[in-house]
């Protein structure tokens, strides 16, 4: 979390200083013609990468394999686009990097081993520490024992029926007739 809170700090301040150098050496309204050019050229590029993405999703989808990867990319393709029309240069060159093919298959092969080490996290330990840190619900409590059933219910007819059972409950024999 903090390096996401560093992240929306530092990159907008780099973006301004940016823009005011670039603004001051080409003058402003080249500045913002370029970034209009970088964003429009960026939209066409998405437009073009994201139906070739949903092309290969398709065709995966249609041979009944799940299209995993072909989703991830999706997610890196819009995470792109989004950083294509924010004004800025570092976050235009991170977004075309989003939008090539080979990148965007790197960005997309991270996410999925981070997504796979996180899930291996949680199989191994439902109730461990969170791998974003702490639990999010506090420790988790140590499981308590099972209540023993009071007196009265001790001398029950069904307990014999009730010893491979893990939850307690009572088993009632009996038939059933389907009616049609």
């Amino acid at each position: 979390m903090k390096f996401l809170f560093l992240l929306f700090i530092i990159i907008p301040i780099i973006e301004i200083s940016l823009l005011i150098n670039v603004g001051e050496m080409i003058g402003v309204w080249n500045t913002i013609g370029l970034v209009l050019l970088s964003a429009f050229i960026g939209v066409n590029m998405l437009r073009y990468q994201g139906f070739s993405t949903l092309a290969r999703a398709q065709q995966r989808a249609n041979q009944g394999e799940i299209p995993g990867k072909e989703m991830i990319e999706g997610i890196v393709l819009a995470v792109g686009g989004a950083l294509l029309v924010t004004p800025g240069f570092v976050t235009d060159v991170i977004g075309f990097c989003c939008l090539i093919p080979y990148t965007r298959q790197a960005f997309a092969k991270t996410l999925i081993s981070r997504f796979t080490v996180v899930a291996m996290h949680h199989r191994e330990s439902p109730f461990g520490e969170s791998p974003f840190g702490a639990h999010p619900f506090g420790q988790p409590e140590e499981p308590s024992q099972p209540e023993q059933p009071s007196s009265q219910y001790q001398d029950s007819p069904f307990k014999k029926a009730d010893r491979g059972r893990r939850d307690g409950g009572d088993i009632i024999d009996g038939e059933y007739q389907h009616k049609d």
